[in-house]
């Protein structure tokens, strides 16, 4: 068996930055373990996979570890596949997930994927996180995800965290997150537990991240920064229970899997 592969970097306009991610159009399903074993060997944050069903596209996300439920920025680069390979010209599509129908937009060179918001509550800093972090946080937010508000960008863009701590926290990953010296907030994240000892831009954080700084900026439009290495760029926007996150993609390869 044959299966083509692409390999792309999203949330960003130059190659070898933003996020790579593996996109994988099946004309069927393939078995759930062999779909973790072609991401465990692709070894990046994410592979999605895509299939035609008769309800439509569907995509599912693995890490090299894990299947998720949700991901920003493997979304994007699967739109970006599907609007140049699958149907040229294209300026719309829409994927069912576990996370729900999640629409994705072209403009030009720009692509807006459409997320639902995420439920968040305030919480105590866990003393693990704390330990960590080798930080106190601000404030501290529970989601899928943990995410901590420090009191600004250079204590992002320094941290060092302690990986074998954080994967022994009870769910995903941890954003870490600050307002921007010259954006309006910036962040790092951090997935151990899911093979993913720091993802370089991620989209899905940005669900939780989004309408937090929109309430504290008082603004519904916003540019955001993810501050890893490779680093990312996103414009995000919040209208009701949905929020539009935006950003472009670069193609590195196209291949093919011999099964």
């Amino acid at each position: 068996m044959e299966l083509t592969i692409y390999q792309l970097d999203a949330f960003t306009d130059r190659l070898f930055g933003g996020n790579p991610a593996a996109v994988c159009p099946l004309e069927e399903w393939l078995s759930d373990g062999l779909m973790q074993q072609i991401a465990m060997e692709n070894n990046l944050a994410e592979t999605a996979f895509i299939v035609h069903e008769r309800d439509g596209w569907r995509i599912r996300w693995f890490t090299p570890l894990k299947e998720v439920n949700l991901c920003g920025h493997a979304t994007l680069a699967a739109a970006w596949v599907y609007f140049h390979h699958i149907e040229p010209g294209a300026h719309q599509v829409a994927f069912n997930s576990q996370s729900g129908q999640l629409g994705v937009e072209r403009e030009g060179n720009r692509l807006t994927l459409d997320f639902p918001v995420a439920d968040y509550h305030a919480q105590i800093t866990p003393p693990l996180l704390v330990e960590a972090l080798a930080i106190t946080p601000q404030e501290c937010f529970a989601a899928d995800d943990w995410m901590v508000v420090v009191e600004n960008e250079s204590i992002v863009q320094s941290l060092q965290p302690d990986l074998r701590l954080l994967q022994q926290l009870d769910r995903r990953g941890v954003i870490v997150t600050a307002a921007g010296d010259d954006c309006d907030f910036v962040s790092r994240f951090f997935a151990p537990k899911y093979g993913i000892d720091e993802d370089p831009v991620t989209g899905s954080a940005h669900t939780l991240l989004s309408p937090y700084w929109s309430q504290r900026l008082n603004k519904s439009s916003l540019h955001a920064r993810q501050l890893s290495p490779r680093g990312g760029e996103l414009w995000c926007e919040i209208k009701g229970e949905r929020v539009f996150i935006s950003g472009h993609v670069v193609p590195y390869l196209k291949g093919v899997i011999t099964l």
